[in-house]
């Protein structure tokens, strides 16, 4: 566990106070205080009447000392009102990443007694980020023989909004050459793919310029855009074809740099130099590509760095099969990382007295705690104990937090600390 609750206390000389007996804290909440708030609110927007909401009048905010417990310090509690402020700046995307639902928990706590209360606020997306593209410029050759209705798939725009304020539809500049089809991959996602839709020339015309849109649903919407530069060459007509969809890989978070993941593997029905294919990632994430790295050649995909469970869960990776006549499919590779238990309990101190009356009676709170553990499942699953012969026990109270109560008779003379 990484050590007992006795060995924490004792490593801090916390000592034990309370100027007289109080009854055992009122229990928390059943339920969770809920607000909902926009991400990238002012510093000092009201969240809600917090006191309101726990029942507290004004003058209790300052009695009893209402305040908020965070890891960062996002909200406050005006000590005037007890409305619950926002403290700090709220970015969605920075919070939550690409959950869909992004929620803060935070705790109250007031003393006299002794209590602690449970809130939620939600954070809702606004439409801060325009679709983007990876690169700017999208350079493809296409053979003048290949058929009407052959397509080429281009690279996806991302948004970190979400729902509405997400990305919603792709726009293709006005020509009498290509037109624009939106497919789903087979994760559910949407790509844009590059149509033929006039048979082409390369000695009437050598090179097509367009431009890829790609929209929002905000109010107003948001863009990019990306420019398509299009090389008309000579023949070519099998594009190159994976042995599978999707690509699918469970990887333990302790393997070394340099395991090999996953070897993606395309044919092409062509010959000699035509059906030469190279392998590369397509629009893949930052973090991805610092993490893995693509051998062009065989399609061998191997860690470039440790995984680790409690930063990115998931990985989703478009993989680029092209030919030498720059014919191409794609298919995807998802990496699962697989947690390990490499990360020890922590315990939280939330609130605790340093001194305690000897003739206190068992039963007395004199501290409140809470403990947790970053890794996921049964590598997540924390107890908690004491060492031996203390007069003092371990009650369990709800979501991981816990009571330190007295448990026997307290002698000064015999015990000081």
């Amino acid at each position: 566990m990484g050590g007992s609750c006795f060995q924490r206390r004792a490593a801090g000389r916390l000592q034990v106070l309370f100027p007289f007996l109080l009854p055992l804290l009122y229990p928390a909440l059943c339920e969770p205080i809920r607000y909902s708030i926009p991400e990238e609110l002012a510093k000092g927007s009201v969240v809600g009447n917090l006191a309101k909401d726990l029942g507290l009048s004004v003058l209790d905010v300052s009695a009893r000392k209402l305040r908020v417990s965070t890891e960062k310090l996002l909200f406050r509690v005006d000590p005037e009102s007890g409305d619950l402020l926002v403290n700090d700046r709220i970015d969605r995307e920075q919070i939550c990443k690409e959950r869909r639902r992004c929620e803060l928990q935070v705790e109250a706590v007031v003393e006299n007694p002794l209590n602690i209360f449970h809130i939620i606020v939600a954070i809702e997306d606004i439409n801060d980020h325009a679709p983007q593209f990876h690169k700017d410029e999208i350079n493809l050759e296409i053979s003048e023989s290949v058929p009407l209705g052959t397509g080429a798939i281009l690279e996806s725009a991302e948004d970190p909004d979400t729902s509405m304020n997400s990305l919603s539809k792709y726009q293709l500049s006005p020509n009498e050459y290509f037109s624009l089809v939106v497919k789903d991959s087979p994760d559910g996602s949407k790509y844009p793919e590059l149509v033929l839709k006039k048979t082409l020339d390369r000695e009437t015309q050598s090179s097509h310029h367009l431009v890829l849109t790609a929209f929002d649903s905000g109010d107003p919407p948001r863009f990019s855009t990306a420019q398509i530069q299009i090389l008309v060459v000579d023949a070519n007509d099998n594009p190159p074809v994976f042995s599978q969809n999707i690509y699918r890989v469970g990887l333990p978070e302790g393997v070394p740099s340099g395991t090999l993941v996953v070897k993606v593997s395309a044919t092409d029905q062509d010959e000699g130099f035509n059906a030469e294919i190279t392998y590369s990632f397509l629009g893949v994430a930052n973090k991805a590509q610092h993490v893995f790295s693509l051998d062009s050649a065989t399609g061998n995909i191997i860690t470039h760095q440790p995984l680790d469970f409690e930063e990115v869960e998931r990985y989703t990776m478009d993989v680029e099969a092209k030919d030498r006549g720059s014919l191409s499919t794609r298919c995807k590779v998802i990496v699962e990382v697989l947690d390990e238990n490499d990360n020890n309990p922590e315990i939280i101190i939330t609130s605790f007295s340093d001194q305690i009356l000897e003739d206190s009676l068992p039963g007395m709170v004199v501290a409140l705690f809470k403990t947790q553990d970053q890794d996921s499942g049964e590598n997540g699953e924390v107890t908690c104990s004491l060492s031996r012969d203390t007069p003092f026990k371990i009650h369990s109270s709800s979501n991981n937090y816990y009571k330190l109560v007295t448990d026997g008779a307290l002698d000064r003379e015999r015990t000081p600390e």
